[in-house]
């Protein structure tokens, strides 16, 4: 199975400013975020897709000093930055991860990367997203190279263009679609960073995991987490950003961390 993995980032957030190149220990949240998928033992590459934004720059010259590839395209249309970076891989699988999740494990993309390879009947896209089971900031979605193509070319919407995948998992007549799931619910955990109580927690994460293995397992930062509630705590009133998708039929759904 031939698969990349493409890392979303920009500087631009409106809660947390530049948080994808905030320090991170010896790195930065990007730079955490590439290494830890770079010990994927399946992934064939990482690349990081940001935009042609001068801010960005900085995001290049920072994906850059982990050998990656980078590839700069449209602010807004992400569906077609996703797309034109799909063309500079040979991979017949996307895996898309998101630059605001520092506690991403290459061992769960591993997991699901085996789980579409092992599949009799062939999958167009995969996620642990559209029932939550794990903590959010373990977003992974992977795709059909030419699943993402075909979404690319009929996509019209606005929140399809802007959301990369909404056009796959809104029309499953289209596409085959799986849900990769775990028997125990985790999904109450918010991983992700997109505001200072998020920060606050990572941060704690990290201090505690990190000196002991840099690439620490999302199991050992559950194990953490539930045996310390007052870290888990930190970002409990924290609301995700949701996605209206009323335009497109149905209810709001709740945007990709």
């Amino acid at each position: 199975m031939n698969a990349t993995a493409i890392i979303q980032a920009r500087m631009g957030s409106t809660r947390l400013p530049g948080k994808v190149l905030l320090p991170l220990f010896d790195k930065t949240v990007l730079g955490q975020v590439i290494c830890r998928l770079q010990a994927s033992e399946m992934l064939q590459a990482v690349m990081v897709a940001t935009t042609v934004c001068a801010e960005d720059d900085k995001i290049v010259a920072d994906a850059r000093q982990y050998g990656v590839g980078v590839y700069r395209g449209s602010e807004e249309d992400v569906l077609r930055r996703f797309y034109e970076a799909s063309l500079q891989t040979d991979s017949d699988w996307i895996v898309r991860i998101t630059a605001d999740c520092p506690l991403m494990d290459g061992k769960l993309v591993d997991a699901m990367l085996r789980d579409v390879s092992q599949r009799l009947d062939p999958l167009d896209y995969l996620s642990n997203t559209l029932l939550r089971t794990f903590p959010r900031g373990l977003d992974v979605e992977i795709i059909a190279k030419r699943a993402l193509h075909a979404a690319h070319a009929c996509a019209e919407l606005r929140v399809e263009r802007e959301h990369v995948t909404p056009f796959i998992y809104r029309h499953p007549e289209r596409y085959r679609l799986a849900i990769y799931a775990q028997e125990v619910d985790h999904s109450h955990h918010r991983w992700t960073l997109d505001t200072k109580e998020d920060w606050l927690l990572i941060q704690a994460i990290y201090q505690h995991l990190y000196g002991k293995n840099p690439l620490f397992s999302w199991q050992d930062a559950l194990q953490f987490v539930e045996q310390h509630p007052e870290i888990a705590s930190l970002n409990r009133e924290v609301r995700q950003k949701e996605i209206d998708l009323a335009d497109m039929g149905g209810a709001a759904h709740a945007e990709p961390s």
